[in-house]
């Protein structure tokens, strides 16, 4: 067996066995395969694609190619749920001690912030304290004994899918369902969980721009997920524009307790409700999505949630005092409102130039090495179907030099799109499959 038989292979379309796939994948773990074979192959797949049985393949090999985390010394049914990245996701920090409130144990590993969208550990970690650095043993501790814990990707998980990612990325071969399927999936499946669910992201701040792309992605997670023997649902939901309002690190986790204290984001609570759900029938512990609601949103009314997160601060040995008496993070000491140069009505939000603006402030990088702001951010007062007047403030940018939100400013307003006539307000979930 050797890769130039391989690549001659899916070249000609053919379907590749597990044995080939296993070569590749051990190959590109180990190194022994060089990267322009291996870059090859990428792009023969893109051409030609994989049928399900492949996608299935190389998604359990990479799963298999690194360490394995085994949460079966952990009681009770052990959730995760991943999200395809976007800007102001900070559903991970609500949703998380929703679920753990009604039994269920997340244990989540999450990804840093680049480019437009933003990552959980960048935000968990503008709390003064907050780690997000934790051994295997002090993982399954925590989990066990507060019913969550959320820390930082380790590179022995998967460690296939972050050299062909690097591949990929390099030689426009990122856009193909299986190797997308396979670079989420692979990771999730080899964080041990039992049942996961997968928040999908579809329109202009979105990897997948069109509804129908994003389902089909959605489906096809779904299915590999299945065969590898987890309970495995998903949700499409909106990114044409920001989810809540606030986008940035220290300024999500404030609406994001702000939403725990019950008078946050409709848009941030109504998702929340809708993946919890959709964990809690899939995990046994509601019979139907209906009775999982009135289960979620109870422990989000009653304050338990609540208390639950402040735990779970607590547990990572982030300070849960700054947020008494509800005070909330504080934000850059820089500040511009931007504002409306016309009346009528907010007909577009271009979602990934907001969160560029948002990047400008210093609250994102362009590069992993870049230092982040974590008071950084922007506030966006008026979203689609708004009406509007002109000079009206439309939203607010915070950062700590006046470069900084000058630039911010003008690229906030130029992902705002007006016009005379009454624009719909978006739908947010577009499908659930499970």
């Amino acid at each position: 067996m050797n890769m130039y038989e391989i690549i001659t292979k899916k070249k000609l379309g053919k379907a590749l066995t597990k044995e080939e796939i296993d070569y590749f994948v051990s190959g590109v773990t180990d190194g022994s395969i060089p990267d322009y074979q291996a870059a090859a192959l990428l792009m023969a797949i893109c051409m030609r694609g994989m049928n399900d049985e492949e996608t299935f393949l190389i998604t359990d090999a990479m799963t298999h190619s690194g360490e394995m985390l085994d949460l079966s010394v952990i009681e009770g049914i052990k959730v995760d749920k991943h999200s395809t990245g976007g800007v102001g996701d900070k559903t991970t920090l609500v949703l998380a001690p929703m679920l753990a409130c009604c039994g269920l144990k997340v244990a989540k590993m999450s990804g840093r912030g680049l480019g437009h969208t933003g990552g959980t550990i960048d935000k968990l970690e503008s709390i003064p304290g907050f780690t997000t650095t934790l051994s295997d043993e002090d993982f399954i501790k925590t989990v066990r004994e507060h019913g969550l814990t959320v820390v930082g990707q380790t590179a022995d998980l998967a460690p296939a899918d972050k050299k062909l990612y690097a591949l990929r990325d390099v030689t426009a071969t990122i856009d193909n369902i299986s190797l997308i399927t396979s670079s989420i999936m692979s990771k999730k499946l080899a964080c041990g969980a039992d049942a996961i669910v997968l928040d999908v992201k579809t329109g202009s701040g979105a990897f997948m721009k069109e509804p129908g792309d994003a389902i089909a992605l959605g489906k096809k997670m779904v299915d590999i997920g299945k065969r590898a023997g987890k309970k495995v649902g998903c949700v499409i939901s909106d990114m044409n524009q920001p989810l809540g309002t606030h986008v940035g690190n220290a300024i999500e986790v404030n609406e994001a307790v702000e939403t725990l204290r019950g008078r946050g984001s409709a848009e941030l609570r109504e998702l929340c409700l809708v993946l919890g759900s959709v964990l809690l029938v899939m995990s046994g512990t509601a019979p139907d999505r209906q009775e999982a609601v009135s289960m979620l949103s109870e422990a989000l009314d009653s304050g338990r949630a609540l208390d639950k997160f402040m735990e779970f601060v607590r547990a990572q040995g982030g300070d849960a005092s700054v947020f008494d008496n509800d005070a909330l993070l504080a934000t850059a000491p820089l500040s511009r409102d931007v504002c409306a140069p016309c009346g009528g009505y907010v007909k577009r939000i271009s979602c990934s130039e907001v969160g560029m603006a948002s990047l400008l402030t210093g609250a994102g990088r362009e590069k992993k090495e870049d230092v982040l702001d974590p008071a950084a951010g922007l506030i966006v007062a008026r979203k689609v179907g708004d009406p509007v007047s002109a000079g009206e403030k439309i939203a607010t940018v915070y950062a700590s030099d006046e470069d900084r939100l000058e630039r911010a400013a003008e690229k906030l307003l130029e992902a705002y799109e007006f016009s005379s006539e009454p624009a719909e307000p978006l739908k947010l979930i577009h499908e659930i499959i499970m």
